[in-house]
């Protein structure tokens, strides 16, 4: 290779590793600029979007992890919702007396079966050092010196079944052998007894009221325009497909519904939608006052209806009056009236576990 090469290869090198350094340079510059700028941005519309029921939910999650890792379990208030509302006539409830304190470990068993049992299954623990009654999960660092187990006897999907609260049995009849524990087991036919009475009632009560919002003739109605006119009533798109007006706290007042079910309401396709009509939902246990919340949507409903230029109707298609709104509150009134009969407070942390 001749000296004229060997010097033109160099120069390439050279301008090949410049090339290269200020692309690695140019790069390290970008990343600072705009990195914490998008870090900045997590506040956007596109993360904000998740439903305020599910984050109030996600707040739950985050204090309890917070407290697990300072162990900060004095944040635990002494009367734990959840401890407080279990219950003969809606749980079958297991105590299990330890000889000596232990953490939430010594139930692996059944954590690691929870999802077996078809209802829901919560644990509490009487916490050793503060006397109080605390929610447990699988990582909960305290020693308690005593656990409460209790399974839902029934939701809206129906009442336990023999077989499920039989296996719920087992586990916890395993766990108390191999920690040497005193466990008091009720009678399982008096529980099968009070999941059927109690599962007649939430049937008997579980309402869903419904008032149609119709365009006349042939007209449909466009999705992004009732997507606006939601907005502008201050309800937001779920994920479940549907616009929901929410509370204080979080949680569903009323939702708007495409009145066909099979084809729910998506952020990506409401330019594109076309519906022949809506309807507003009143969940009747799961609100506070439902009697008072019917008002509400009546209001609602000819305010979205004004909006949209369609009318009022019922499941038949026929216009909805006065007397008739009248009677649907009636209706609900009706409800309400036997629930506190029932002794379930509607849109309590009690009715929202059993109409879940």
């Amino acid at each position: 290779m001749s000296e004229l090469q060997i010097g033109l290869l160099a120069i390439g090198i050279v301008v090949v590793a410049g090339v290269y350094g200020y692309g690695f340079w140019q790069q390290r510059l970008y990343r600072r600029k705009f990195g914490a700028t998008f870090n900045d941005q997590r506040e956007d519309a596109l993360y904000s979007s998740v439903s305020a029921a599910k984050g109030a939910a996600d707040v739950l999650i985050e204090e309890e992890v917070s407290a697990l890792e300072h162990g900060e379990s004095q944040r635990v208030k002494p009367d734990d919702e959840i401890c407080s509302l279990l219950d003969a006539t809606s749980d079958y409830i297991v105590p299990v007396k330890l000889q000596s304190p232990l953490s939430s470990h010594a139930l692996a068993p059944l954590w690691g079966r929870r999802f077996d049992f078809g209802k829901s299954v919560n644990a509490c623990g009487l916490n050793a050092t503060s006397g109080r009654w605390e929610r447990l999960i699988p990582e909960s660092l305290p020693s308690y010196s005593e656990f409460k187990i209790g399974l839902q006897l029934a939701d809206r999907t129906g009442q336990v079944s023999e077989a499920r609260l039989t296996d719920f049995h087992e586990v916890l009849r395993d766990i108390g052998e191999q920690l040497q524990a005193e466990v008091v087991f009720p009678s399982m036919e008096d529980a099968l007894k009070q999941a059927r009475l109690l599962d007649e009632f939430c049937a008997e009560v579980d309402q869903m009221i419904g008032l149609n919002i119709l365009p006349g003739g042939d007209r449909l109605l466009f999705g992004s325009e009732i997507a606006r006119v939601a907005e502008q009533h201050g309800m937001t798109l779920q994920t479940d497909g549907a616009f929901h007006l929410l509370d204080a706290h979080g949680l569903t007042l009323f939702t708007l519904n495409n009145m066909d079910i099979n084809i729910p309401f998506q952020h990506h396709t409401l330019t594109q939608m076309r519906v022949q009509g809506l309807t507003l939902l009143l969940d009747v246990p799961r609100v506070e006052r439902p009697s008072h919340r019917f008002d509400e949507m009546a209001v609602l409903a000819r305010e979205l209806a004004l909006d949209l230029r369609a009318g009022l109707v019922d499941d038949h298609r026929v216009s909805l009056g006065d007397a008739a709104i009248a009677q649907i509150r009636g209706q609900v009134v009706a409800v309400e009236n036997r629930m506190l009969a029932g002794k379930i407070v509607p849109g309590s942390a009690q009715a929202l576990r059993l109409f879940s």
